[in-house]
């Protein structure tokens, strides 16, 4: 048994489980692991949204709630466990992920969101290596996950109630444990049937195994990728719109299959030295290895969307690799490629009846959705693209030359196609689409009678602040180009007899009066000269007691996520909020105040001063 070796390795530490799950002590308790229990106090309360994955949010977890009891016992008696294991299992359907009911009203929609689909179970695991040194915990954690594809039958309205009235779904993610009465309710399992039950036995085996006992770097180039197609398929093509993510490099688990080659989750430093003697061989750079293919998940994604795939599939789906490439008039093989590694991102499901959108590529890739981010994709693919080709360039010649990148790149559009224009107010339509509630609702404005938003495109923002505050007129003013094509993006409502459109350039021509001026995701793609022009010309714009609104991206330190801010390289630097009041304060406005406005943008208003 794979386990077998290791339990001779950990007989005489201290192990600990940081969950009360019986099922979860049960399962290590029958391959017989000894250990204590001490469940954990992490609350489960991190934001879904901001985890790529699913699989990222069951991870995360798991690794809070091991680190939260070897804390918690190191302050306890100033000794920590020498091994604490966390896990955390979860149903998703698509991006959706589903934990456990709060009632039977909300195990009833879960359960009816299951009915007759697939869904994946994944279970995230954390084992955290201990050790005090000189009163201070060390801890190393090594972290994986397990998915499973689970199908249930059609069931009728009667059973599913007579399953939730029977009580067992209310401590069961996704709403039914398969191990008892929620196993009439499964027509099949693919993957590792005790990760449904709540815990990965086999993958757990080989971690450790892993772990105790590295692999010798003949066997690491053995390694097979069997769940997830190699993204190397795609590297012999000709064609330019060729690429994608790898996701054999990416996936930590999969579907019952071996590990990533050398995964992160290496045997820790002085773990490995006591069982292996010095080896000074470094670890092996998955993670930096995956940010290197990074490029290839963009590049899929903006192919997909280009080729429209997830229309195709919107209402026809699910579909055959064949008959999508059909509707497409593309290669079959290479359609069916690119399908798959959608599929492996999370962006399309796959069963045996074919390919379907997962709920977020219905949400926001379908090109006519209502919260569709088709333009941004495109956009990002015709022109960010490029911006990133010509970082060398912008890096050598120094600062303003990157802070300019997006404002040069504005120009250019302005003097192309008509097609190019329209390109550029789909993107910023639908990425206003996502703030502009926000964005108005920061502040109090009731205030102001009326507003003149520069450069508001095809008046989204306009629209929110005219539905928000009923009295308020509002103007946006905007190149003539984009104003002659913004009437595409218009639709009805009472709001629009309060909105104009007035053409005209902010650099050049008069600025509308208005009580309030507003500049949203402007400032930040101008260098200084621009900017500084500007903002000088709305000053001199606006009376006493009016005000400047403004919203540009959070600076990373006001930031909900910690990501790598890689936009500051195309449009420059966020500000602080102490530089948004000092740019406001140069230029005649007082009372600068900053508030959030979303997860991205920062809001500051300012009043103008008498002269």
């Amino acid at each position: 048994m794979v386990l077998c070796p290791v339990i001779g390795k950990l007989q005489h530490k201290r192990v600990v489980l940081a969950s009360a799950s019986p099922r979860r002590q049960e399962i290590l308790s029958n391959a017989g692991l000894r250990f204590e229990v001490v469940p954990s106090r992490f609350k489960e309360k991190l934001h879904k949204a901001s985890f790529a994955t699913p699989y990222a949010y069951a991870v995360e977890t798991a690794k809070q709630k091991a680190l939260e009891v070897a804390g918690r016992m190191h302050q306890k008696d100033l000794r920590a466990p020498d091994v604490v294991i966390g896990a955390d299992t979860i149903v998703a359907v698509g991006a959706m992920i589903l934990e456990k009911p709060v009632d039977k009203q909300d195990a009833y929609r879960m359960l009816s969101r299951l009915n007759g689909k697939e869904h994946s179970v994944f279970t995230g695991v954390a084992i955290v290596h201990c050790c005090s040194k000189d009163g201070r915990l060390d801890t190393e954690v090594s972290e994986f996950y397990e998915e499973t594809t689970v199908k249930f039958s059609e069931l009728s309205e009667e059973l599913l109630w007579e399953y939730i009235n029977s009580g067992e779904p209310m401590d069961k993610a996704g709403g039914y444990g398969i191990q008892a009465l929620g196993g009439m309710l499964v027509e099949y399992v693919h993957g590792d049937f005790l990760n449904v039950v709540g815990f990965p036995l086999n993958h757990f085996c080989k971690e450790l195994a892993r772990l105790y006992y590295p692999p010798r770097p003949a066997d690491l180039r053995r390694v097979r990728h069997d769940s997830i197609p190699a993204v190397d398929t795609f590297e012999n093509l000709s064609d330019s719109e060729a690429g994608g993510a790898d996701p054999g490099q990416s996936a930590k688990g999969g579907r019952g299959g071996e590990q990533a080659d050398g995964d992160r989750s290496q045997a820790p430093r002085a773990l490995d030295a006591a069982l292996n003697g010095a080896d000074s061989r470094p670890r092996f750079p998955t993670g930096l290895l995956e940010l290197m293919d990074g490029f290839k998940a963009s590049k899929v994604l903006f192919t997909a969307c280009k080729l429209k795939l997830f229309d195709v599939l919107k209402d026809q789906g699910p579909l055959q690799a064949v008959d999508v490439a059909r509707k497409l008039s593309t290669c079959a093989g290479r359609t069916e490629q690119l399908l798959d590694v959608c599929a492996a991102l999370g962006l399309l499901e796959k069963t045996r009846r074919g390919y379907s959108n997962t709920e977020v590529a219905t949400l926001h890739l379908v090109s006519d959705g209502e919260h569709s981010l088709q333009g941004v994709a495109e956009y990002n693919d015709a022109h960010v693209w490029g911006v990133f080709t010509r970082l060398g360039l912008a890096v050598r010649e120094g600062a303003e030359q990157t802070r300019g990148a997006l404002g040069a790149m504005e120009e250019e559009r302005l003097s192309q196609s008509r097609e190019l224009t329209l390109q550029f107010m789909r993107a910023k339509h639908s990425l206003s689409k996502l703030t502009a509630h926000h964005v108005a609702t920061a502040f109090d404005l009731s205030r102001f009678a009326s507003a003149c938003d520069l450069g508001g495109c095809t008046g989204i923002l306009a629209r929110e602040l005219a539905q928000e505050y009923p009295r308020l007129q509002v103007t946006v003013f905007d190149l003539p180009e984009v104003t002659e094509l913004s009437g595409g993006f218009q639709r009805g409502g009472r709001q629009t007899e309060r909105i104009r459109f007035v053409p005209g350039d902010f650099f050049k021509d008069s600025l509308p009066e208005a009580d309030l001026y507003v500049l949203s995701r402007m400032l930040q793609d101008w260098p200084d000269d621009k900017l500084h022009k500007l903002l000088s010309r709305i000053s001199s714009s606006c009376k006493p007691g009016g005000g400047l609104l403004v919203a540009e991206a959070a600076a990373e330190e006001e930031g909900a996520s910690q990501s790598p801010r890689l936009r500051t390289l195309s449009a420059g630097q966020p500000r602080s909020p102490d530089e948004h009041r000092r740019l406001l304060q140069r230029h005649g406005f007082q009372d600068v105040r900053v508030a959030r406005a979303g997860d991205l943008l920062c809001v500051v208003l300012g009043t103008r001063a008498a002269p």
